[in-house]
């Protein structure tokens, strides 16, 4: 099956793509998938969230996503201004109106149930979904993973072979980078045209370009929007907002260009995760919580490398390609293989994407890629808290920064080089295999736990 752009980048909100994201999808297709008898006579529901999302779940608004997806909201269309409002009112009134329709009584303290003690049996982010009758019986009963990156599945889909992406056939399908080289060399056609063809296959030439520009926008209104806000986001750590004050002070000091340019790349992204952490509009890239890399590396070609256009289109094709290798042969996902799946994949898509837009050699863009991701390996996910803000928000910048330096290297050379991309993708998902949970989005280890919440500064 294959993994799309239109699948890799996804609009949604803040804090988490796989705490927030995939639980508020999931919660509405439950619903959606339920047979009208049986949501014609539900009465109650109980929602039962596992492993990392049960123990994270509420830094991560989990519990809020859970309550929007029942609703009928979905994350690329709700109003993130009008979401504490409508949670107040949910929780208050006691009542919920399932998909904008049927109203059924509704205790959120009672009906959402954080189970730290066990685990379902496919993966961490599970969730256990049961429909009951006015009489108590229950009706349905559905168990649903958020497996990183918004992307949502059921246990069937697990057993059946891989739920990723689309069924069409493409006329390049790969499953590697080194097919997907292959594949180029026998067309004669640089990885950018190449994949374009397999997105104007599923979806069209000026759909394909009209979604990467939206995308583009929504990325760009983000770094706007974390440059301009300030105060202290919402979890408690008291963690100041500071976007705003390095970007004035950027302004007012101007330092040497080589140095202002890498400046502005960490605020760039720190921008972005600031807006997320505070639940604001962002772009899964590939996850929420490594969602200010490409962003912040994609401003950097426009605004320090005279980007137009058509190099975007190249950045994001080549970008989503990265990912979905990721995604596929590895993950994506933080409470599956550490952060070296959220930063890690994350910088090696913004290489590989900054390579091809600058007009690299396909065997450059895979080499940009492998360095990024190489230069990650390892890397936990710890998030004090349990809140996407420390280290999370710092790490965006350096993994933006490291993308940058991953693309000159790669450039430098003539793209043969020792280690392939592929093969770093695959220790990634060795080495999250070996890493124990606690390091596995639970914070149940690393920083999460050597840091005092009472000592944290920022």
């Amino acid at each position: 099956m294959y993994i799309s752009l239109f699948d890799m980048f996804k609009i949604g909100i803040g804090p988490s793509s796989s705490h927030t994201v995939g639980p508020m999808r999931a919660a509405r297709r439950f619903l959606m998938e339920l047979p009208a008898p049986v949501f014609a006579t539900l009465a109650r529901l109980e929602v039962e969230l596992y492993g990392s999302l049960a123990h994270t779940g509420h830094g991560h608004g989990t519990d809020i996503a859970i309550l929007l997806g029942l609703a009928g909201e979905l994350p690329d269309q709700v109003d993130p201004a009008g979401i504490p409002a409508r949670v107040q009112a949910i929780r208050s009134t006691r009542e919920l109106v399932l998909l904008g329709r049927k109203p059924i009584a509704f205790d959120a303290d009672r009906a959402l149930i954080f189970n730290r003690s066990e685990l379902l049996p496919v993966h961490s982010n599970g969730m256990r979904f049961r429909a009951f009758d006015a009489g108590g019986a229950t009706l349905a009963e559905r168990d649903l993973y958020s497996i990183g990156g918004g992307f949502v599945m059921d246990t069937d889909e697990v057993f059946v072979g891989s739920p990723l992406g689309i069924e069409q056939p493409v006329p390049y399908p790969f499953e590697t980078m080194e097919a997907l080289l292959a594949l180029a060399r026998e067309a004669r056609l640089p990885l950018p045209r190449l994949l374009m063809e397999n997105e104007t296959s599923l979806h069209g030439a000026p759909a394909t370009r009209d979604f990467i520009h939206q995308v583009r926008r929504v990325m760009f209104d983000c770094i706007d929007r974390g440059m301009a806000a300030d105060g202290m986001l919402p979890g408690g750590l008291k963690v100041p907002r500071r976007a705003r004050g390095f970007a004035e002070r950027l302004r007012r000091a101007p330092t040497h260009a080589s140095e202002g340019a890498m400046n502005w790349v960490s605020v760039y992204a720190i921008a972005v995760n600031e807006e997320n952490a505070a639940g604001g509009r962002v772009v899964t890239a590939p996850t929420n919580g490594a969602a200010g890399v490409v962003p912040a590396v994609l401003r950097y070609y426009q605004d320090y490398r005279d980007g137009d256009a058509a190099g975007v289109e190249r950045f994001m094709l080549c970008a989503a390609a990265v990912g979905a290798l990721c995604k596929r042969n590895a993950s994506i996902s933080g409470a599956e293989v550490g952060c070296q799946g959220e930063v890690g994949s994350a910088a090696a898509m913004a290489a590989g994407g900054l390579a091809a837009a600058l007009g690299a050699s396909n065997e450059q863009i895979e080499n940009a890629a492998e360095i990024a991701l190489e230069h990650h390996l390892g890397m936990t996910c710890d998030p004090i808290g349990g809140l996407v803000q420390i280290p999370c928000i710092e790490r965006n910048a350096v993994g933006a920064v490291k993308a940058i330096n991953a693309c000159s290297l790669a450039m430098l050379g003539d793209g043969s080089h020792m280690v392939s991309l592929d093969q770093v993708i695959d220790t990634m998902r060795r080495t999250g295999a070996d890493m124990q949970s606690k390091y596995k989005e639970t914070s149940l280890g690393g920083l999460a736990i050597t840091v005092s919440v009472r000592q944290v500064e920022c």
